[in-house]
């Protein structure tokens, strides 16, 4: 059975520079794509993924986020990109 994580129960960062806090829950939509973290790639999975939330009737709200979880010296093919859209709720 899968840990429930509150605040008070997760281990304390051995960074002092990392800081817990809780934030509300949201509904985001991702696109996952591999290779290089060039502009002109993030537009065009951006602009991917918001058709298919428009083509769904899915509306979204604030700024993407472009998550990037591969150090640069990784090789291109085997780098592992994300961009979130929060949606609103219906």
């Amino acid at each position: 059975m899968p840990r429930e994580w509150t605040l008070e129960t997760l281990p304390e960062p051995t960074d002092p520079r990392v800081k817990l806090r809780a934030i509300p829950a949201r509904t985001i939509a991702v696109i996952r794509y591999s290779g290089t973290w060039s502009q002109s790639r993030y537009d065009e999975h951006l602009k991917t993924l918001q058709e298919a939330l428009a083509q769904r009737g899915l509306t979204w709200h604030g700024e993407p986020v472009w998550a990037r979880y591969d150090p640069p010296w990784k090789p291109w093919f085997l780098r592992r990109n994300e961009i979130w859209l929060e949606l609103l709720s219906n």
